[in-house]
C-alpha cells in the first residue's frame, strides 16, 4: 500500500475542491491510501506527512505566489528538513487563480523549490497542453497548459462552480499519476535507502 498526502491551503474553497479532485484521482489507483491535510492541520498531522510515500502540495496563487497560510506551512517544514524526514519522497504540486495566467508558474516553482530543498523527487503533470490550437477547446485536459504541475482557473466572482470541468479532470489526472509513480517508487532501492 502506498500513501499519498495532499497538503493544501484554500482561501475561498477553490483550492480545496481541486485538492479533492487530486485525491479522487489518487484513490482511483488500487492500493493507494490518501490523506487530505489542510495546512492548518499539518503540524497536528505531521506523522501522516512523514509516513507518506508522496506529498502533493497545493496553494492558491495570490499576488503571484503561494498564499500566506501556505508560506507559514512551508516555513514550518524546516524542522522536517533538518531531520531529513521527507528525503526521497515523491512530490508534486497544484495551484489555482482567477486569472488564466495570474503568474501561477511562480507558485508552482515555489512548491517545486520546497520539494527539492527537502530532497524530494518531483513528478510533473505529464499531460500535453490543451486548448492551444484552432481545434482546441476549454474542455481539453490541461486547458491552462502547465507542465510542472496542475494549474486551474476559477472565476473570481464565483465559488466552486466557477472552476472549469476540465480542470477537475486535469487535477484527477495529477493525483493518478502521482499515485501510480508512488507505487513504483516505493519498490525502488533509492526510496528504501531513505
Amino acid at each position: 500500500m502506498s500513501k499519498v498526502a495532499i497538503v493544501y491551503h484554500s482561501g475561498y474553497g477553490h483550492t480545496q475542491a481541486l485538492a479533492e479532485a487530486v485525491a479522487t484521482g489518487a484513490r482511483a489507483v488500487s492500493g493507494t491510501e490518501v490523506s487530505l491535510i489542510p495546512v492548518a492541520e499539518a503540524e497536528a498531522r505531521a506523522a501522516e506527512l512523514d509516513a507518506a510515500d508522496a506529498i502533493i502540495f497545493g496553494s492558491p496563487t495570490y499576488m503571484g505566489g503561494v498564499s500566506a497560510d501556505f508560506a507559514r506551512f512551508k516555513d514550518w517544514t524546516s524542522g522536517r528538513w533538518m531531520e531529513g524526514r521527507w528525503r526521497n519522497k515523491l512530490a508534486a504540486g497544484f495551484t489555482v487563480s482567477a486569472s488564466w495566467n495570474g503568474d501561477k508558474h511562480n507558485t508552482l516553482y515555489q512548491l517545486l523549490t520546497l520539494a527539492v530543498q527537502h530532497g524530494m523527487v518531483w513528478v510533473g503533470l505529464g499531460l500535453p497542453p490543451g486548448n492551444n490550437s484552432s481545434k482546441g477547446s476549454v474542455a481539453d485536459l490541461n486547458r491552462v497548459g502547465a507542465s510542472i504541475g496542475a494549474m486551474g482557473q476559477a472565476n473570481a466572482d464565483q465559488g466552486v462552480e466557477g472552476i472549469g470541468a476540465s480542470d477537475f479532470k486535469t487535477f484527477e489526472a495529477l493525483g493518478r499519476r502521482v499515485a501510480e509513480a508512488s507505487q513504483r517508487w516505493r519498490e525502488a532501492p533509492l526510496a528504501q535507502a531513505a
